[in-house]
């Protein structure tokens, strides 16, 4: 070996290091994890896989219409592709100062803003839940209340005409409803917060998760549904409330995050009681 020329013994332990590493972190390592996880996780590792889906994986429980079933438990929303696509998995992309809607036009279909999608949900759950699905920033017909305002005048920036503004004036201005295609972007943006009581509709029912897949919903939101499902289900709401406490997780380790309801998890539990 010492007689081979120095370039060459750079190259042949070059290739020794690639397949002791080979070997080691290509098989020795995926085997003795593997075979850990499936002995001591079995179920976590092979997907939590029942006869109803996974249970680390959020899904919807709506009809083919994507209306809520009202017997079962909704989930919080998803961005991921269609909604809980674990090839899609991901967020909106969208930041606190997304306020302003793209309204459609002829031939274009526009776009929601962050601010509008959260107003929409929390008045769609409102009405499924039977009680106010106001919220700060929110028109009373589930858009962004938010104005653009110029020189001399004010638009509802988010209700497209002929729809009548949620303020009649502004400092003086009277407000106008907003005509799909023109060209809002030179006005101030005004966001307008109103005057809105206690809000029953909770966080993570109108906002998706950061995976767009998280299969749990906090205890405020699922206690929101209960009444619902157990008035459709003809079950004594003490009963539905036991089974939202059978089926809540606690904090990690003891302090982190919030206790959370697996949603699959509960409705079949409500299927089987």
């Amino acid at each position: 070996m010492d007689r081979l020329p120095s370039w060459l013994r750079r190259h042949l332990a070059a290739i020794r290091a690639v397949a002791v590493l080979t070997v080691l972190l290509g098989l020795i390592y995926p085997l003795a994890t593997t075979g850990i996880a499936q002995a001591l996780f079995n179920g976590k590792a092979n997907g939590s896989i029942g006869r109803a889906g996974s249970a680390i994986i959020g899904q919807s429980f709506t009809d083919a219409g994507g209306n809520p079933v009202k017997k079962y438990f909704q989930s919080r929303p998803s961005a991921a592709g269609d909604g809980y696509d674990p090839t899609s998995t991901g967020a909106s992309n969208l930041g606190p100062e997304d306020v302003v809607d793209v309204l459609p036009v002829p031939g274009a279909e526009g776009r929601q803003s962050l601010l509008t999608q959260v107003c929409a949900r929390s008045k769609a759950v409102g009405e499924l839940e039977g009680v106010s699905g106001a919220r700060p920033y929110c028109t009373p017909d589930g858009v962004g209340a938010v104005l653009k305002v110029f020189p001399g005048r004010a638009v509802s920036v988010n209700q497209a005409c002929p729809a009548a503004p949620f303020v009649a004036t502004y400092q003086g201005l009277e407000v106008e409803c907003a005509k799909p295609g023109e060209d809002y972007a030179a006005g101030r943006t005004v966001p307008v917060r109103g005057e809105v009581g206690k809000v029953p509709v909770p966080p993570d029912a109108v906002t998706a998760s950061g995976s767009g897949l998280d299969p749990h919903i906090s205890v405020a939101y699922a206690e929101l549904q209960a009444p619902r499902v157990a008035r459709e289900r003809g079950l004594p709401l003490d009963r539905v409330k036991a089974l939202i406490d059978e089926n809540t997780t606690g904090r990690v380790l003891g302090f982190m995050g919030e206790p959370a309801v697996n949603v699959l998890e509960l409705n079949l539990a409500l299927d089987r009681s």
